[in-house]
């Protein structure tokens, strides 16, 4: 509901700050792009995401997934900060007094904007500790070919650092299923690390989502 106070003190109420056409700006003259606030952003060609990956496995083998994971939890770090000013900012509050729809909701929008796909989450197995996240049209699921298991470890990363600072718990994330191996999404699951140990090895076993989540729960 709309409160008559808020159209008489503020002359705009706020809509959805990560919608494109307001929050992405371009000078192409310059060859920038940066947000609504000035924020330096950056665009990677696929052929660069796919060099990173090829790279990484041709000089680290099996440790590649580990490097990609740890540069995930440091992007996701810095995501978070950035994510909660610029919308505590923007609807006058901070993180903690907002509804947590409306907070998924913006992280949603923030997602797809920056160009990293859709994401969701389900949230049927919190009692049991767990939250299932999940993405599609992934750009890091499209350039990595041949891995033989889910290849998203930057996304995990991300969002084990970035619920971590959230819910002040150290939390794990780890894939279960991959659209470079003909899924039609991409899942992950959330939990305490402790309580992740025995995930990782499962998909190693090629195990599925359904399987690997009976095992936990």
């Amino acid at each position: 509901m709309i409160e008559i106070n808020n159209l008489l003190i503020k002359p705009q109420l706020p809509g959805n700050y990560f919608a494109y056409d307001a929050y992405v700006k371009g000078d192409l003259e310059l060859g920038l792009l940066e947000n609504r606030l000035g924020g330096r952003l950056l665009g990677l060609p696929l052929t660069f995401l796919e060099a990173i990956y090829t790279g990484l496995e041709q000089e680290t083998g099996q440790a590649a997934r580990l490097v990609l994971f740890n540069c995930g939890r440091w992007w996701g770090k810095n995501f978070y900060v950035r994510f909660c000013e610029e919308i505590s900012e923007y609807y006058d509050k901070t993180v903690a007094q907002m509804e947590m729809i409306e907070f998924i909701q913006c992280l949603q929008q923030c997602w797809k904007t920056h160009g990293w796909g859709t994401f969701d989450l389900d949230a049927q197995y919190t009692n049991t500790g767990f939250l299932i996240l999940i993405t599609k049209n992934s750009p890091f699921a499209s350039i990595a070919k041949d891995w033989n298991r889910p290849v998203c470890f930057l996304e995990a990363g991300i969002f084990s650092s970035f619920f971590s600072q959230l819910t002040g718990r150290d939390l794990h994330c780890i894939q279960t299923t991959c659209e470079s191996m003909g899924a039609d999404s991409n899942q992950f699951i959330l939990g305490l690390s402790n309580r992740l140990q025995s995930v990782e090895a499962l998909v190693d076993q090629g195990k599925d989502h359904d399987t690997i989540l009976k095992a936990l729960v």
